[in-house]
């Protein structure tokens, strides 16, 4: 077996965990959010830090045992946009309102029985891919260019002049001890075991792509955990997969559609879902647009800055993480809520 296929069948089996842990637990950020906003339950967003804590101490263990060089991610960027990604940020935030949950929690929905977001991918897909390479991609990259920021450090330890294990190993504990403080969380394994487990699926990641998929001629791109780009590029392999190489993202979008199909019906969970209306349909639409594009801008999605930018400590991990919690806020409870329009 070929480096390349060894990376594709890992992120088949990463993909499948996701989504089987994922359907199983409920996990999701914009969920997490709502709740704890509106209700006062922060269990589900104590499962999403539980989950940055754990993919942030897993990578960086990996980084320091010499297993991969985090830097070499694309959200390290040394010459960010300081607009663009929090404003990509806040877009992705809003649209995940709109959609009722994130790229990787529409994953979940379809290998559910779950219709709408079916709708939600391909306008979430559609859209990135006119934001990467097509209609609006000129417009992206003039924002970038206009507001480049040179930073005098990619990530935090460089910010701060600290050594890259003991930012983690504070930040870690900063996180974990917030999430374990709730009693309420640590009665509830369904949202501990959701979070251990999804946080464990970032750094098998890095190993996948930096590892497995190490060849000094043809190496794979270091990356993890991902859903903007991956949901537009499974969108095009479908369509012209012949003659090319299933690569990481797509493999991992795949395995989440089949795990978490396969944790419904084991779950005997799998109900078909539709439409009440069109009102919730362009909603739908929108929202997946609006994450489509801002996800592009910012980098990646709330699984992609939330956990795997995070997980190497990147600033613009940071930025973006803070757009879309900003971006979800105006849709939950501020003025741009739906409950408000």
């Amino acid at each position: 077996m070929s480096h390349t296929e060894l990376v594709a069948w890992s992120a088949a089996l990463i993909g499948l965990c996701f989504g089987a842990a994922g359907q199983a637990t409920g996990f999701c950020l914009m969920r997490g959010l709502a709740n704890s906003w509106t209700l006062g339950d922060t269990r589900k967003l104590r499962s999403f830090v539980l989950a940055m804590a754990v993919a942030l101490l897993g990578s960086q263990a990996l980084a320091a045992a010499g297993l991969v060089s985090l830097g070499a991610s694309h959200y390290a960027s040394p010459a960010p946009s300081w607009l663009a990604i929090p404003l990509g940020g806040a877009l992705f935030g809003y649209g995940m309102t709109l959609a009722n949950g994130c790229g990787a929690r529409a994953l979940v929905l379809l290998g559910s029985g779950n219709l709408r977001s079916f709708v939600v991918l391909t306008c979430l897909g559609l859209a990135a891919y006119m934001a990467l390479s097509g209609v609006l991609a000129p417009l992206r990259i003039w924002l970038e260019g206009m507001t480049t920021l040179v930073l005098p450090a990619r990530d935090l330890p460089g910010a701060i002049g600290a050594p890259a294990w003991l930012t983690a190993l504070v930040l870690g504990g900063v996180l974990l001890a917030w999430a374990f403080a709730s009693a309420a969380f640590r009665a509830s394994p369904r949202d501990w075991l959701g979070g251990l487990i999804i946080g464990l699926l970032v750094p098998a990641g890095w190993y996948a792509t930096g590892v497995l998929g190490h060849d000094d001629f043809e190496p794979v791109r270091l990356a993890s955990l991902t859903f903007i780009a991956p949901i537009g590029e499974s969108l095009q392999y479908l369509m012209l997969s012949t003659g090319t190489r299933l690569g990481f993202g797509v493999s991992v979008v795949g395995g989440v559609i089949v795990g978490a199909l396969a944790m419904a019906l084991l779950r005997r969970d799998f109900i078909l879902r539709a439409f009440d209306g069109p009102g919730q349909m362009l909603r739908s639409m929108t929202g997946g647009a609006l994450m489509g594009i801002g996800g592009v801008m910012a980098l990646g999605c709330s699984i992609g800055q939330g956990l795997s930018g995070m997980s190497t400590l990147a600033l613009t991990a940071f930025a973006a993480l803070a757009g879309i919690v900003a971006g979800a806020r105006l849709g939950i409870v501020g003025p741009l809520a739906l409950s408000n329009n």
